[in-house]
């Protein structure tokens, strides 16, 4: 097949009716799926309203040495297949890293060629085979050689509408037009190397016969035809799985310690557990890895003091404090964060220290702590923390939080800029006498 062939079907991505708006230029969503299932690619573009990237998008079911030459020739080359997570774990692929420090979260697994009918692996011809062989229902482990030159990825449980990404894109479009989910992507880029954005890839969308839709335009699809009871079904739980459960006794007193792998990222999380969770709400901790704050006590953040605090208010009262590892440094890693702390160092607070180094201000997910909470059997809770955006994660995740409750612990001269800069910047709850009486019983401390 031809992929600029005029004598086949071709769905036009440009708009009779406005032809002069980009907006207008846009598809629909059943024009991209008409596409899909004829084997053709579609552009999908993250949002319609700003000059943005954009992915080219194919089943890999029916992906032809033709058209893979040509996603590799406005691409960058980099191909990667997204999937479900079921199908990940059945062709046995699993994370490339232990701890993902991308800032989007990319769930890249190793990179794969199929076992047989290919040569080196990186043709088109390859390639092509290697996403056949990953479509297909009947393929195992043994049909994949690792590494290799295709890079699967693993697709969020809650497709698109839990995250807005190409990879969830890709693989509800592969669903709706019928097709095994598993597609192929590859991000656009302009003749000088840089990203295509908006319209640039209407044009190309116009100039070759293809759709161009926006992700924004598949979630609304979505909301229309499966419109959800709520903002959730509720929390993940099938995004972790309980792989190990142990009675540890510690200084804060005897804890259970349930371990957890990650489906999404690979990462291992633990939940420390006491008393009975039987309660309507019980106190709840999800505490973020802090190598230098726990493990050596480093006095420019307050983590180490909190966990303590945690783990001495769930012996108490009963609870659980969820350890999410893979969140150092809010999700930037240890590497960047100590790279944070040198320009902190030269009067950045937090934040701008992070907008310096082209990373978030935070880039934690807390779906895998909502999924561990669910296979707790906790849908109510009491959580203890001082960060809103938390609060609302775990809000988005189905989960009922009944109360958020203050935890002010650890402030010292080396850190208490730090904490404003949490409040007024980042929107932690941190009450102005709360943090008042936390400097005064610091300097208490001194004076003894």
């Amino acid at each position: 097949m031809n992929p600029v062939d005029p004598a086949e079907p071709v769905v036009t991505a440009a708009s009779e009716d406005d032809p002069g708006t980009l907006s207008g230029s846009l598809a629909t969503i059943e024009e991209a799926l008409a596409a899909l299932r004829a084997g053709r690619p579609v552009i999908v573009a993250d949002d319609e309203d700003r000059e943005n990237e954009g992915d080219v998008v194919l089943s890999a079911q029916l992906a032809t040495p033709e058209w893979i030459a040509w996603a590799v020739r406005y691409s960058s080359g980099f191909l990667c297949a997204p999937m479900p997570q079921e199908i990940a774990d059945r062709l046995d692929l699993p994370p490339m890293v232990e701890i993902n420090e991308d800032a989007r979260s990319t769930a890249y697994t190793v990179s794969v060629d199929a076992a047989e009918g290919v040569t080196t692996g990186i043709s088109a011809a390859d390639r092509a085979r290697t996403l056949n062989v990953l479509a297909d229902p009947e393929s195992t482990p043994q049909s994949l050689i690792r590494p290799g030159h295709i890079l699967p990825l693993r697709a969020v449980p809650g497709g698109v509408r839990e995250r807005a990404g190409h990879t969830e894109a890709s693989v509800e479009l592969m669903r709706l037009a019928g097709l095994q989910p598993v597609a192929v992507i590859g991000e656009l880029v302009a003749e000088d190397g840089s990203m295509m954005r908006l319209p640039g890839l209407i044009e190309l969308g116009r100039r070759d016969g293809i759709p161009v839709v926006t992700i924004e335009q598949l979630i609304a699809h979505l909301d229309e035809h499966e419109p959800r009871d709520e903002l959730r079904a509720g929390p993940p739980r099938r995004q972790v799985s309980l792989r190990a459960d142990a009675t540890v006794p510690t200084a804060h007193g005897t804890f259970r310690f349930l371990a957890y792998k990650d489906r999404q990222t690979g990462t291992d999380h633990l939940a420390v557990v006491s008393g009975d969770l039987s309660a309507s709400a019980p106190l709840v901790r999800v505490h973020s890895e802090c190598l230098t704050g726990e493990a050596f006590g480093s006095l420019k953040c307050e983590c180490g003091p909190q966990l303590e605090a945690a783990l001495d208010a769930i012996e108490q009262e009963g609870g659980v404090v969820i350890y999410m590892r893979g969140h150092e440094g809010r999700g930037i890693g240890l590497i960047n964060k100590l790279r944070a702390y040198a320009l902190q160092e030269r009067g950045l607070d937090t934040v701008d220290a992070n907008t310096a180094l082209g990373l978030p201000a935070d880039a934690r997910d807390y779906a895998a702590a909502a999924g561990i909470l669910a296979d707790l059997g906790i849908e109510r809770i009491r959580l203890l923390t001082n960060n809103t955006d938390k609060v609302s994660q775990l809000r988005g995740f189905g989960l009922e939080v009944v109360e958020q409750v203050a935890l002010v612990v650890g402030v010292g001269p080396n850190n208490h800029q730090y904490l404003e800069t949490k409040r007024d910047r980042m929107g932690h709850i941190i009450g102005e006498e709360e943090l008042a009486d936390a400097i005064a019983r610091m300097h208490e401390g001194g004076r003894r």
